[in-house]
């Protein structure tokens, strides 16, 4: 994506953070995605029946900044259930580092992206606050990838903590971190 006309970068003060019908919205959300996350079509086609199946989970909430009506940037996510795929895959990672309570009573994230052209201006900042202010539980978790990027460096000014490091998702070429936060997030 290029910033606005005349090459100006956009304007966060434009943006509308609000409750969206995902499920109306899925195939724009996965377009943010591939632009933030790099992902093939192929991925996306995979992406969209597993965003889809997340949306019948109960208590699944979704968040979407918007701009003129576009969509630019979301959040998801729903409590943490232990019989949950994701779940299932980080157990035992947190269960070797002595923190696997956190996949109990917790929120998780399961997807925040905004498009480059709109990254840096607090946006991914006020989803993730926004979406985690409305949970009963009294923690977060989610998943990064395990590396030093703005996303990371995003979630510890949050109060996210690594639980565990170097998680292997079968299929995803990196390895991830697991990281939790009490609620309500640092402002």
């Amino acid at each position: 994506m290029t910033p606005s006309a005349g090459g100006a970068a956009p304007d966060a003060r434009d943006i509308v953070i609000a409750p969206i019908d995902l499920g109306a919205w899925v195939d724009e959300a996965l377009a943010v995605q591939a632009a933030a996350f790099g992902l093939s079509p192929e991925e996306i086609s995979v992406r969209r029946h597993i965003v889809l199946r997340h949306l019948a989970s109960p208590g699944a909430r979704a968040l979407g900044a918007t701009s003129a009506g576009r969509l630019v940037g979301f959040v998801y996510g729903m409590p943490n259930d232990r019989a949950q795929w994701w779940s299932t895959v980080v157990e035992p990672y947190l269960r070797r580092a002595g923190n696997d309570e956190w996949l109990d009573e917790s929120f998780a994230i399961t997807e925040l992206h905004v498009l480059p052209a709109y990254q840096h201006q607090g946006i991914g900042r006020r989803l993730i606050t926004a979406l985690t202010d409305g949970a009963t539980e009294a923690r977060s978790i989610l998943s990064a990838i395990d590396t030093d990027s703005p996303a990371r460096a995003l979630y510890h000014k949050l109060g996210y903590r690594d639980l565990a490091r170097r998680v292997l998702f079968p299929s995803a070429p990196c390895p991830y971190a697991v990281m939790g936060a009490p609620l309500p997030l640092h402002r």
